[in-house]
């Protein structure tokens, strides 16, 4: 059943488009897609994932369910970063800072890996609640925070630094995934009909745009892993189906259903490469930053996306 996921899987268009772009830039090829571009398709996934959320809510209501999950995904990304430092601790030769950046990393979350679990479940009829993404926005942040424990505090102005807490409660993606959210749960009337065309159909297109964009960035990570220390790439390949085992057990225990186990497995197994370096580029200005995300977008993500996805799916099929 998992080889079979993972055929159709690697078969989708938008993992074909990563697979290019991957190809492309390890044959250093000139494709490149322009920085603005790029920007643009990432406000434009946060949107669409967040207004389809924020619709499913106004269909299905808030509910305990949605608080434990919440509840859940700020658990599993606020102790994760702990569990990966005593992890790289023996893995790794890393300072105290870049153990702590890189742990924060993985303690957080991809939202375009959960633009992949989601299509996914999708596809294979286990279609997840859309409560799942205000849990995917819950777990944004709580890494970082945990991130900058383990580092003694970072910057002098330590966690409660203005700059710092500005940073990490109004990062660019957090605010329009949580926006978009918001006014998918609100809008009503013909106004929010009028938008589903682009704010919805248009989604499988632009994700295979920016999977081609990712899969560029990733191919330059994977040549940049040569320069790795054999134990992070251990580490970068092992934390995701311990995060998704954590994830499980979580979600089983809330008795989540097949598609939402799925996505909670994903989030817990994915790494940020947006939201913590952009927060940790002001509270450890320290950390060697180019390390986490070469692990998170050069190794995990495409572990993920070509691997780990089947396999969280399959699982949490399995699971329920």
């Amino acid at each position: 059943m998992i080889a079979d996921l993972a055929l159709q899987n690697l078969s989708s268009p938008p993992v074909l488009f990563f697979v290019i772009g991957a190809g492309a830039s390890l044959a250093r090829s000139d494709l490149a897609v322009p920085d603005q571009v790029a920007r643009l398709l990432s406000l434009y996934l946060m949107m669409s994932i967040g207004y389809r959320g924020g619709l499913e809510i106004a269909h299905h209501g808030a509910s305990g369910l949605l608080l434990g999950a919440i509840a859940a995904g700020v658990l599993l990304s606020f102790a994760m970063p702990f569990l990966a430092e005593r992890m790289l601790r023996v893995l790794s030769p890393l300072g105290v800072a870049d153990r702590a950046a890189v742990a924060g990393h993985y303690g957080s979350i991809s939202a375009v890996t959960l633009a992949a679990v989601l299509a996914a479940a999708s596809q294979l009829g286990i279609a997840a609640d859309g409560f799942m993404v205000a849990v995917a926005a819950a777990m944004e942040t709580p890494a970082i925070l945990a991130c900058l424990l383990l580092a003694g505090g970072g910057t002098r102005g330590g966690i409660g630094g203005r700059r710092l807490l500005r940073e990490v409660f109004l990062n660019g993606s957090v605010v329009v995934l949580i926006g978009a959210l918001a006014v998918g749960a609100l809008a009503r009337g013909p106004a929010a009909a009028g938008v589903k065309p682009f704010l919805v159909d248009l989604f499988p297109g632009f994700l295979c745009l920016f999977l081609l964009e990712m899969g560029l960035i990733a191919g330059r990570g994977l040549r940049d892993s040569r320069s790795l220390a054999p134990g992070l790439v251990v580490f970068a390949l092992i934390m995701p189906p311990i995060g998704a085992a954590l994830g499980a057990a979580l979600g089983l225990a809330l008795g989540l259903s097949a598609g939402n186990l799925a996505v909670l497995m994903t989030l817990a197994a994915s790494a940020s490469y947006i939201a913590v370096p952009a927060a940790l580029r002001i509270a450890l200005p320290q950390a060697n930053l180019a390390v986490a995300l070469t692990m998170s977008i050069g190794i995990t993500f495409p572990f993920n996306l070509l691997i780990g996805i089947p396999l969280y799916t399959a699982a949490a099929g399995a699971l329920r």
